[in-house]
């Protein structure tokens, strides 16, 4: 297997440098289990865990590895056996805050190039879901690629596809059909050698099925259309990266129902620019765009230039992601606390023992 297939290039070849003069290899995470992974390597696949080190300096969850990464290893190629030494560099990080009320981190991709934002043209569209994807888009520093799926249930395609465009400044939007396969010889560009496209939406949009049609065999599980809500059904229950063979690399992602933010400010001022430069034309530096006079959003909102709704879902995101880097701080001072007294204990058995 070829690492340039697989997106090695520069970045990673100039990171790996000190490793490959001490006699260790790289490979590509392309599977997550619990405290294993699957990696891909110029001798193939192997089954791999991480080194005592690398476990006992790992602060948070972003210093372990995650579909995507490439890692560094020292490999037992006749056992397909590997230890992961360390993680290189990331050029993007897809990141959401895991579901539920712990202020935590789950990695959803790395190293991609382009993130496929997949809306189903049913019950599933949603205008103000699709600015929250792209927020975290933006932020990961992937190019998003807006997908409009099942377009074969749906009679306004292009009436919705201008509703996304007037909140999707200058992102590509494509209109598909899998089940007709229409409109999937225009995303064919995205997918070339050594470029890795992540694959993101809610269930039932029709991730799996896309990549199949995109592969040219039915290589992933697809699921049906629950009566009644048009929601689909959870088919892809982990990560996982995929080599296409005609080049090209997938990262497959289950589908997900609560997209909470994560470390996102300049994801938000690049999704919600147009808000952004109205707030610039404040008469006041500092404005919250309440009360205060000669507000330039406040007059675009009056003038009807500015939505009220979306204006609604940015002061909501702004003030998500307040409350979360308060949360945020409040977590990383107790991780440090607690590596103190690691350290403490540790200097202390030492000069007991």
């Amino acid at each position: 297997m070829n690492l340039t297939d697989l997106g090695w290039n520069p970045y990673f070849e100039k990171a790996f440098e000190p490793y490959k003069q001490e006699g260790y290899q790289a490979g590509r995470v392309c599977l997550e289990h619990k405290h294993m992974y699957r990696v891909l390597t110029e001798t193939g696949e192997a089954l791999a865990e991480i080194s005592g080190k690398m476990r006992h300096n790992a602060l948070r969850r972003e210093d372990y590895p995650a579909v995507g990464d490439w890692v560094v290893l020292s490999l037992r190629a006749e056992e397909q056996k590997a230890t992961i030494h360390a993680v290189l560099p990331r050029q993007s990080k897809f990141s959401r805050k895991v579901a539920g009320q712990v202020t935590e981190e789950q990695i959803v991709a790395t190293n991609v190039n382009t993130v496929f934002l997949l809306t189903a043209l049913n019950l599933d569209f949603n205008v103000r879901r699709i600015e929250r994807y792209l927020v975290l888009a933006w932020e990961s520093g992937a190019n998003p690629v807006i997908v409009l799926s099942k377009a074969d249930l749906c009679d306004d395609s292009a009436e919705k596809a201008a509703e996304v465009e007037a909140v999707a400044f200058g992102v590509p939007i494509h209109i598909i059909s899998s089940a007709e396969n229409r409109g999937l010889t225009e995303l064919a560009p995205y997918v070339t050698n050594g470029q890795t496209v992540a694959l993101l939406g809610s269930s039932g949009v029709g991730k799996s099925t896309l990549i199949n049609r995109i592969y040219g065999e039915e290589i992933l599980e697809t699921g049906d259309i629950r009566y009644g809500d048009d929601k689909g059904k959870h088919t892809t229950t982990h990560r996982e990266l995929l080599v296409l063979p005609g080049g090209g690399i997938f990262i497959d992602t289950p589908g997900m129902r609560e997209l909470q933010l994560w470390e996102a400010s300049d994801g938000l001022k690049s999704s919600f620019q147009d808000i952004e430069e109205l707030g610039a034309s404040c008469f006041f530096q500092d404005c919250k765009h309440e009360n205060e006079p000669n507000c330039a959003v406040k007059l675009a909102l009056a003038e009807g230039h500015l939505e009220q709704e979306r204006f609604l879902s940015y002061l909501k995101l702004q003030k998500e992601l307040a409350y979360l880097a308060r949360k945020e701080d409040k977590a990383l001072q107790s991780a440090e606390k607690e590596k103190f007294k690691k350290m403490r204990q540790a200097f202390k058995n030492q000069h007991n023992g």
